[in-house]
């Protein structure tokens, strides 16, 4: 196969919809989780608080599709907790560059290898690194952490509520009898790749350190964009990644540009987070290509709502768009 025919076939990948057994209710959940959060916050006059706190819908990526009642309560409870301790480990590491990179490669060799070691489905470790990575990237303030914490925490519990009860409305609704295989979501592997988590944990930590050479304002938009490239489970599938990385990437921040021009208050922030989140739900199982295409946007909007170069669009986002086309090169 030559190259043109490569190409070919890489583009048709970019529109083919994979098909799924995900339950078109979990996009509902996640958008209730992410907008509750957001609503709350904008109505007490306090935005910031409701982005923390809605941080916690990533969370559902999690929930096994084929498991025991046990099991996905079990999936939930412990990466809540992993969210949590996440989100405070990058605010307590976050009062010096030096000791931030280093701690901060640290733990993603730690995450990752405790992603491999029992085998966690995907997204695997990204959404513990993205939140780490977020915390880390916050200036240093040792009297919020516990209110920041306690936020992310309120966010987890709201999750879980709701996506347990959703659970429980899937075991009753079930007429038919039929039991649902047990299948253990946390399977001990005793062949987990120390070097693949060593270099993932490395990366992790050069990439941030990268970004604070650059004197980036926020300098974790490089390591999250590496660490979604070498998410891939092959080298084909990380070099796949990288192309739909870099090209959704670039529709992406087009986009974002358009919706930022178009929304002008807090309200209309909310509302487009929460319906550019259900899109990116819908497409993250079906195309990966598709869904970065709205996964800028919304990560943008949440990280970015209430940064005062917000209301600079166009350096924002050629900002944004030289920090994550640095981060998937190196991640690739």
């Amino acid at each position: 196969m030559n190259w043109i025919d490569k190409l070919k076939k890489e583009l048709r990948l970019l529109i083919t919809l994979n098909k799924t057994k995900r339950k078109w209710q979990i996009s509902f959940l996640a958008a209730l989780s992410i907008g509750t959060p957001l609503l709350v916050g904008l109505y007490f006059n306090n935005l910031q608080y409701g982005l923390i706190a809605c941080l916690s819908t990533f969370i559902v990526q999690y929930l096994p599709q084929s498991s025991s009642i046990t099991n996905k309560i079990l999936t939930l409870l412990v990466c809540s907790f992993g969210f949590m301790i996440s989100f405070a480990f990058g605010l307590l590491f976050s009062f010096n560059p030096i000791v931030a990179v280093v701690a901060f490669g640290l733990f993603s060799m730690v995450v990752h290898l405790i992603i491999l070691y029992y085998k966690t489905s995907p997204p695997k470790s990204f959404f513990f690194i993205l939140v780490a990575a977020m915390a880390i990237g916050q200036p240093f303030d040792l009297s919020s952490i516990p209110t920041k914490v306690g936020l992310l925490g309120l966010g987890t519990m709201f999750t879980c509520i709701i996506t347990i009860a959703f659970v429980f409305y899937l075991y009753f609704k079930n007429t038919m009898g039929t039991s649902t295989p047990i299948t253990h979501v946390f399977k001990e592997n005793t062949s987990a790749n120390f070097w693949e988590a060593l270099i993932l944990g490395g990366f992790m930590g050069v990439a941030l350190a990268i970004g604070y050479l650059l004197k980036l304002e926020n300098a974790y938009w490089i390591p999250l964009s590496c660490a979604a490239v070498m998410q891939g489970a092959s080298l084909y599938h990380i070099r796949q990644r990288t192309f739909h990385r870099i090209l959704g990437t670039f529709i992406g921040v087009g986009l974002t540009w358009g919706i930022i021009n178009i929304i002008h208050s807090p309200l209309e922030i909310c509302l487009a987070i929460i319906v550019l989140h259900i899109i990116i739900d819908v497409l993250i199982v079906r195309q990966y290509a598709l869904a970065v295409i709205f996964i800028t946007p919304v990560t943008i909007l949440l990280v970015e709502a209430s940064n005062p170069i917000f209301n600079n669009p166009s350096e924002l986002i050629s900002l944004r768009l030289f920090e994550i086309s640095i981060g998937s090169i190196l991640g690739a």
